[in-house]
């Protein structure tokens, strides 16, 4: 009888670890599952190429977004609006707008020639209109690497939602005009440089917020000034200097190279010694974050 027990026992034991060794129909860990289809979709997202800023079908959406809100700010320091480089360091960012039209399209051939020749890198704003009047230069200037080239706009027009104006220029009519008179320029500069200008001036450098915050949506980035450089050229030698001699770590300097024969070059000329001298260095707008 005894042996029969054991024999049972043993046999038991042997059926157990037969089992034991079997592959085993494994069933769905709910957590596990969850994870793992959790995380299909973001990889499927993070695969996906990027909406290209310019694309019909991102601007349409930007202005289905944009279309109906009302600015509640209009100005040179429209919220939205960088006006500094984000940085403590001793540094200036010289930007050179090329304004373009009848009155805007001259070339400053010594400034450019000084920048170069001194290695003093700039963000050059173009206007469309001066492109079209200058396209071997314009190629120099966007094929030489001291050089940053940024969005002076089409028609050199003040960004307006609702048609505001200044300084007897009539701003843009509506979101649509002033995504227009950012975006050509853009396919402009891009179709001819294979980049795409991330900051953006506008003509008269006024905004309402509205139109900042729409640009700011397909990846361009208004930028105005702290330092009022030359007056839209209009400022001799002599206060060119000044107003460059009142920089301080981050400034971001408004110039023109549209204007030869104005005080903007020897005004230049003049300060940059004397800054250099009190430790500053220039660079271009994008070799820092603005605010």
């Amino acid at each position: 009888m005894k042996s029969w027990i054991r024999a049972g026992l043993i046999l038991a034991v042997l059926i157990i670890c037969v089992a034991c060794t079997m592959p085993q129909a494994q069933t769905p860990d709910a957590s596990k599952t969850e994870a793992k289809e959790s995380r299909t979709p973001d990889k499927q997202k993070s695969g996906e190429p990027k909406m290209d800023p310019l694309s019909p079908e991102e601007i349409r959406r930007v202005i289905s977004t944009y279309q109906n809100r009302k600015p509640k700010h209009w100005g040179e320091n429209t919220p939205g609006v960088k006006q500094r480089l984000d940085t403590g360091e001793k540094v200036i960012a010289l930007t050179f707008d090329a304004c373009g039209g009848t009155r805007g399209s001259g070339v400053d051939q010594e400034l450019i020639r000084y920048l170069e020749q001194e290695q003093i890198p700039a963000t050059l704003f173009i206007n469309g209109r001066w492109i079209d009047d200058h396209p071997s230069l314009f190629r120099e200037l966007a094929a030489n690497p001291l050089f940053e080239i940024a969005n002076h706009g089409t028609q050199h027009r003040p960004l307006s939602v609702n048609g505001r104006s200044v300084y007897g220029i009539r701003g843009t009519a509506n979101l649509e005009e002033a995504l227009d008179e950012i975006l050509e320029n853009q396919r402009k500069i891009r179709a001819i440089t294979g980049k795409q200008p991330k900051f953006f001036r506008s003509g008269t450098a006024y905004y309402d917020d509205v139109a900042v915050q729409a640009a700011a949506e397909l990846g361009i980035q208004a930028v105005n000034y702290d330092i009022l450089g030359d007056a839209g050229g209009t400022y001799n030698s002599y206060q060119v200097k000044q107003a460059l001699l009142h920089s301080r770590p981050g400034s971001i300097a408004l110039l023109h190279m549209n204007r030869p024969g104005s005080g903007t070059c020897a005004g230049v000329q003049e300060a940059i010694p004397i800054l250099r001298k009190q430790g500053y260095r220039f660079v271009k707008l994008g070799d820092y974050n603005l605010r």
